[in-house]
């Protein structure tokens, strides 16, 4: 059963958001596109894990997507993490093409691919560090003896996996194949016979996970250092993209196909919740979708029911609605 289901990162929507909202020609948008291509590939891999998993018995194995825990120390994240009465299973995903050489000597991955080769972490260490991480936290919240696992997945099935050239014993129990999967949980199923996890103790373990969970906040404008002003504003078309339409006859019209729309709005603040920040007053309102009208602005984000704070010229509007 998936108890925390998978979303898109949140940096990954602040950086279609960005590049959605910068020109063509910005001298940092090829630098985003190449990191937002980059997050989007390790995303697309993890999703390769909805499959195998759906043949998960749904009342014996519990499942978490994407999750960032405290460890009292630091914060770490798993890609998933698998719970049952007998062991929980953590996952950490990798979506490489090429040839993957792990080299134990000097703890990093080769890739060689199109005659190129590139190094990079060791995922091994990575999913161990969760794992001991995964245990800390545990008995921190007293859930102590429940066996741990971590493998590494790798989500491309044409992606070769080699051994340097001193073969690392028990590697291949360790780094797998999507496809393997199924068949390593049925393994590790066998190994643990002893249900140490009571069906009252796992609602409650999911339960903390789920309250603890942390997304990570990432300010993209910061990050590739680009100021608020370089950001286009208005409403993006939602037929040909054209931007801006213009507000008329109390619907979005847009000038390049003539399509028109009655919440066009809605993207273009959500690009704003993520760009900008999560309040906007009538006047930023008006700013940033080209709303000449304090009226109207009032009337449309009145329409969508935010939560608000102050009174007059001082009023904020949240901008919490359904992404």
């Amino acid at each position: 059963m998936i108890v925390k289901e998978r979303k898109m990162p949140l940096i990954l929507q602040k950086m279609e958001a960005l590049l959605r909202r910068i020109p063509e020609h910005h001298p940092k948008r090829k630098e985003i596109e190449a990191s937002f291509y980059k997050y989007m590939a390790g995303y697309r891999g993890e999703e390769s894990l909805d499959y195998p998993l759906s043949f998960l018995h749904e009342k014996e194995y519990f499942i978490l997507h994407d999750l960032r825990l405290w460890d009292g120390v630091r914060y770490f994240q798993m890609d998933t993490l698998i719970v049952s009465p007998a062991f929980i299973l953590v996952l950490e995903v990798k979506n490489f093409t090429g040839t993957l050489v792990f080299d134990q000597e000097f703890s990093q991955l080769i890739r060689l691919s199109e005659e190129k080769e590139e190094a990079f972490p060791d995922p091994l260490l990575q999913v161990q560090r969760q794992e001991k991480q995964l245990n800390v936290w545990l008995e921190n919240h007293r859930f102590e003896k429940i066996p741990i696992e971590a493998l590494v997945i790798i989500s491309s099935p044409y992606t070769l996996i080699k051994n340097p050239i001193k073969p690392q014993i028990g590697l291949n129990e360790k780094v797998l194949h999507t496809g393997k999967l199924m068949n390593k949980i049925d393994e590790l199923k066998s190994r643990y016979t002893n249900h140490l996890i009571t069906d009252k103790l796992i609602r409650k373990l999911i339960r903390q996970l789920q309250k603890e969970h942390t997304p990570l906040e990432v300010d993209v404008l910061q990050r590739f250092k680009i100021q608020p002003g370089e950001i286009l504003k208005g409403v993006h078309c939602m037929d040909c993209g054209y931007l801006p339409m213009k507000r008329m006859s109390a619907k979005w019209i847009c000038s390049q196909c003539l399509a028109t729309s009655k919440n066009a709005h809605l993207i273009a603040l959500h690009d704003y919740k993520l760009l900008l920040g999560e309040s906007i007053s009538n006047r930023e309102f008006r700013h940033f979708l080209f709303v000449p009208s304090a009226s109207v602005a009032q009337k449309l984000l009145c329409s969508m029911n935010l939560p608000v704070t102050g009174s007059f010229k001082n009023r904020k509007y949240f901008l919490h609605f359904p992404d």
